[in-house]
């Protein structure tokens, strides 16, 4: 009997000394959508529907004043550094870099040695690290994803590309568009890939193969959707037909009510006016108004899909039994775009011969169509203009955290930035950010941490009289 006692006493330690593991080393779970509107999710307003991250917010904490820079690269690598991009290596897009730019301090355009990544941290504080989607923070070797400290990932290297596996980059320069897996460069994808769909596998295989060891993991979902060009297959393909016929003006109108209506913004919050570069609604030719729904919908079935693709990463954490130790954390890297296809650097007639953007062919394989400014505006509801803008219609994001710890149900209207969430997501895991890095100094963090909001014990992240965002330095 007392053999019995003693080893269920020591089951019993075993089992505390697991779950306080467990409460001191969650799982990290950071998604991101890339060229999403501030009202796209249904818990922001949106008509699409996005059962999954509404429940996400329902969960956890809803920020409504969070900010990010106003393209892709920039806010991606204040993401994983914590510092200000133009430290970090990324003062503005590759794509963007001017003779002025070149070769200066901060415009290498890749993740510089200036800085620890998130993913270094992590790994040196003991957690798997995957990715899985875009990088866009350097395409040669030596800057990849595996160079930065991820161990596993499955990586489209630049801006934007096909979502099929045709590997279809968007402009000349980058085509075809540039993919890697654990640091080796891809020939072909598989003949079923579809961007969110392959993402979300390819991370789900990642925490499944190192599950047994018992480390936590940081796993990074980069999904490129619902950045152009509008890709997406059944049913998502049809399921908004008809959805946007009344354009894109009575679609900011509705969004702006339905914001106000879930208290994101204050009941006299006025409507931003349309932006001179938009034609009216009324002016179209029913030609031009059928293309621009058609994008519209396209675009929908886009977010919907990501939302389903997101969920089933989830469903998978919750069959394994990591899902209540797991802090997710959304949001989108800056506004909706508000070009066309046609006017991207490299992009002019000689390249869109190649594809065939009619509109029956709209979001099959093969198009190669950017909704524009009409319908990015809508996507920004109330808010002003779109990416690439300091306009709130560029540079505000939802930010949804939800997990262990993190008050359930809570909306912040607290500013914070994207340099924030690193110290945040290191200080609810417990890893400390270093002062070197494998024997060369590293900068310190430029951000806050968010914890005491997500706790319930502090309002702010910031004084109302404090100097936070960096600036911008593009064409």
């Amino acid at each position: 009997m007392k053999k019995a006692t003693v080893l269920k006493r020591v089951c019993c330690l075993a089992l505390f000394a697991t779950t306080v593991h467990a409460a001191e080393n969650p799982n990290i779970l950071l998604v991101m959508a890339d060229d999403m509107g501030w009202t796209d999710l249904g818990c922001f307003g949106s008509e699409i529907e996005t059962p999954h991250l509404d429940a996400l917010a329902k969960n956890g904490v809803t920020f409504t004043d969070f900010h990010v820079s106003v393209s892709c690269s920039p806010t991606r690598s204040m993401l994983l550094s914590g510092n200000d991009n133009h430290i970090a290596g990324l003062g503005t897009m590759g794509e963007l870099l001017t003779e002025a730019h070149v070769g200066k301090p901060g415009y290498e355009g890749h993740l510089n040695n200036r800085v620890a990544t998130l993913a270094e941290v992590f790994q040196q504080g003991g957690y798997h690290t995957y990715l899985s989607g875009k990088w866009h923070l350097g395409h040669e070797k030596g800057t990849l994803p595996f160079d930065r400290g991820f161990e596993s990932s499955f990586s489209m290297l630049i801006g934007a590309a096909s979502h099929w596996a045709d590997m279809q980059g968007i402009q000349s320069m980058y085509h075809p568009a540039k993919y890697s897996k654990n640091g080796e460069f891809l020939e072909r994808l598989p003949a079923d890939f579809y961007s969110s769909k392959s993402y979300a596998d390819h991370l789900m295989d990642s925490i499944r193969e190192n599950r047994a060891d018992g480390k936590p993991f940081f796993a990074y979902l980069a999904f490129t959707a619902p950045h152009d060009p509008l890709h997406v297959p059944e049913p998502w393909l049809s399921k908004y037909r008809g959805h946007y016929d009344d354009g894109y003006e009575a679609l900011k109108i509705q969004r702006w009510e339905s914001a106000k209506q879930r208290g994101l913004l204050s009941k006299d919050a006025m409507l931003a006016e349309r932006n001179p570069h938009i034609k009216p609604w009324e002016e179209l030719s029913e030609d031009e108004k059928a293309i621009e729904a058609r994008g519209m919908e396209v675009y929908a079935g886009m977010i919907d899909a990501m939302d389903y693709h997101y969920g089933r990463v989830i469903n998978f954490l919750k069959d394994i039994g990591e899902y209540e130790n797991t802090i997710v954390i959304f949001l989108s890297d800056n506004g909706a775009n508000a070009f066309y296809s046609n006017q991207y650097p490299g992009a002019g007639e000689e390249f869109q011969v190649m594809f065939d953007t009619s509109l029956e062919n709209i979001g099959h394989p093969w198009s190669n169509y950017a909704y524009g400014p009409g319908f990015a505006s809508s996507s920004a509801g109330p808010l002003d203009k779109f990416k690439l803008t300091v306009g709130e219609g560029g540079i505000r994001s939802p930010l949804l955290i939800a997990g262990p710890g993190i008050k359930s149900g809570l909306q912040s209207d607290a500013f914070a930035y994207v340099t924030d969430l690193m110290p945040t997501m290191l200080e609810l895991a417990g890893v400390k950010y270093p002062a070197t890095y494998k024997g060369r100094n590293v900068e310190p963090m430029h951000g806050r941490s968010m914890a005491p909001i997500l706790n319930g014990t502090k309002t702010a992240v910031y004084d109302a009289s404090e100097y936070v965002v960096g600036t911008f330095e593009g064409t």
